[in-house]
């Protein structure tokens, strides 16, 4: 290999968004860890963290989605992580549509606006997926159709962008303990039989997540795209 694991991601320019809490924190402190140089971007912003400009992006809307990309000089790398759920409301049409265009049609706008300085560095995309994009979700119908699409979404623009030399994938995390899983987390009987039907025993922390982000991004994976990735501890197997 002409490259080692260190120098990989020296010099690069990377946006994680929905990158200043959860998963997307630990992905952003992954890349910045190994050499990159970070933006990541919140509906609210966090704490300063070394090697990680942070910056305020709220994805639904598409002028200032045009504007961030348009404040970039360079992007090799940008990783999707912004997300939400509302459990019990989704069936409300209009909550249904704010989390499909928080999950699902803001990482279209996001890509479509970093399309143009990934070609130029023949980057990646890496898209944020879930158990859900598999299994249907009684209480969260938005989520699961946004996680759903998520995945659809990283196979038609693998297609769409390998001409322009961009790999786009997705991770499909299992269970992670994250604020989004506080409510699961607190039921002693729900969070038993997750962890039960876990092959590996026990709740992911937003770490396990980095690692493949890395992994995905890297030259290790050059002949990856249109690829789902579950993360899940063997969740999917059982």
């Amino acid at each position: 290999m002409d490259h080692v694991a260190g120098s990989w991601f020296d010099g690069t320019a990377v946006a994680v968004i929905g990158g200043t809490s959860g998963i997307g924190a630990a992905i952003a402190a992954a890349f910045a860890a190994s050499g990159a140089s970070v933006i990541a971007t919140g509906a609210v912003l966090a704490d300063p963290a070394e090697g990680i400009t942070h910056c305020a992006l709220d994805v639904r809307d598409a002028a200032a989605v045009t504007a961030f990309a348009a404040s970039l000089t360079r992007l090799d790398h940008l990783v999707y992580c912004a997300g939400i759920i509302r459990r019990g409301e989704e069936h409300d049409p209009a909550v249904f549509d704010d989390v499909i265009d928080v999950n699902l049609s803001g990482a279209m706008r996001l890509a479509t606006a970093a399309r143009p300085l990934l070609a130029v560095q023949g980057g990646t995309i890496t898209l944020m997926a879930s158990m859900l994009s598999f299994f249907g979700g009684g209480l969260v119908p938005g989520y699961a159709a946004s996680k759903g699409g998520v995945a659809q979404l990283a196979k038609s623009l693998a297609i769409a962008y390998a001409a322009d030399g961009i790999r786009v994938n997705a991770i499909a995390p299992g269970w992670i303990a994250t604020g989004l899983t506080d409510p699961l987390r607190a039921d002693p009987a729900r969070s038993q039989a997750i962890v039960a039907r876990t092959p590996l025993g026990r709740w992911g922390t937003p770490g396990d997540i980095a690692g493949p982000a890395l992994f995905l991004a890297s030259p290790l994976a050059a002949f990856v795209t249109g690829a789902i990735l579950p993360v899940d501890g063997g969740y999917l197997t059982v």
